[in-house]
């Protein structure tokens, strides 16, 4: 058993990836032993039932899942899958409970490693100064940020708690889009009328044409839901989920982007998809617990 418990703290959507990648570290760094709960404080537009649906949905297990109150002690250390988990509620801190901001506030203030990204470089600065986070560890994908800070680290799916694939449904079409912000979802517009059996990926939001055929989130199975995936984003990807997802369980793939795009996007292209408990991923996962255990 390691010395340490982890808190994995998540703030973004519920069909967002940094959710899933949360949940499956918290699944497996408990299957090694180490004492793990994810802390989700859910964003104000969105329920608890939202994401807990979103994980229910996906995986075979539903466990060690914390909503927006939570006193850790000092001796615990707070895991962030990305920046931006720091900088949204930030970002946004009026639109959090009084309960929300004094659970981020005793998470934050405690020792934190923060997994590399660069969403908001000004105002993560700001965040850390607002919620007093004062030790803090970066581990960093360096080959999509090639002038990121810590060490190599990947953010690798956990397949081996995937839920099977379910193929027996009515909605099933050929190609899916993702759309879950305008951005992305005004690139699909671009091409949309190229592809008449199409779902596209959203949230319920008024940019949306009522005139495409969209699938809502969180979706059960959404893997099952379609044949191909068309990737249209045309701004910084740092990990595209649905990509690797779409290799590992050998699905249509339209890579209909810019090519000189160089991001989490060029550089999953070329690599391959295998799951976090593989023994290939020893190495990159014994980085995060080197660093769990060397928190004093």
């Amino acid at each position: 058993m390691m010395k340490n418990k982890v808190n994995i703290v998540c703030t973004s959507k519920p069909g967002d990836g940094l959710l899933h990648y949360s949940y499956e570290h918290c699944s497996y760094l408990n299957d090694l032993g180490i004492n793990t709960k994810l802390i989700i404080v859910t964003h104000p537009k969105y329920s608890e039932d939202d994401y807990s649906n979103a994980i229910k949905n996906k995986y075979i297990h539903y466990k060690n899942v914390i909503f927006n109150e939570y006193n850790p002690t000092s001796k615990e250390v707070t895991l962030i899958m990305g920046r931006s988990m720091l900088t949204l509620p930030y970002l946004s801190k009026k639109d959090y409970t009084w309960n929300q901001l004094l659970t981020l506030q005793l998470l934050f203030k405690n020792n934190l490693i923060a997994v590399y990204s660069e969403n908001h470089p000004k105002e993560y600065e700001e965040a850390l100064k607002f919620f007093n986070s004062k030790s803090i560890i970066d581990l960093c994908d360096l080959d999509v940020y090639k002038n990121g800070i810590g060490k190599q680290f990947e953010k690798i799916i956990n397949f081996s708690i995937y839920k099977p694939i379910n193929t027996d449904t009515q909605f099933k079409f050929k190609y899916l889009f993702l759309g879950t912000n305008k951005r992305y979802y005004e690139t699909v517009q671009k091409v949309i009328k190229d592809y008449p059996s199409h779902g596209i990926l959203v949230y319920k939001e008024d940019y949306i044409d009522e005139n495409n055929n969209h699938i809502f989130v969180p979706v059960d199975s959404i893997l099952g839901l379609f044949d191909t995936y068309v990737y249209t984003k045309d701004t910084f990807d740092p990990a595209p989920r649905l990509m690797q997802e779409c290799r590992y369980f050998k699905k249509g793939f339209i890579y209909l982007r810019d090519k000189n795009i160089q991001d989490g996007g060029s550089v999953y292209w070329n690599r391959p998809a295998n799951c976090l408990t593989d023994k290939v991923n020893k190495k990159n996962i014994d980085v995060l617990i080197s660093e769990i255990n060397n928190v004093e």
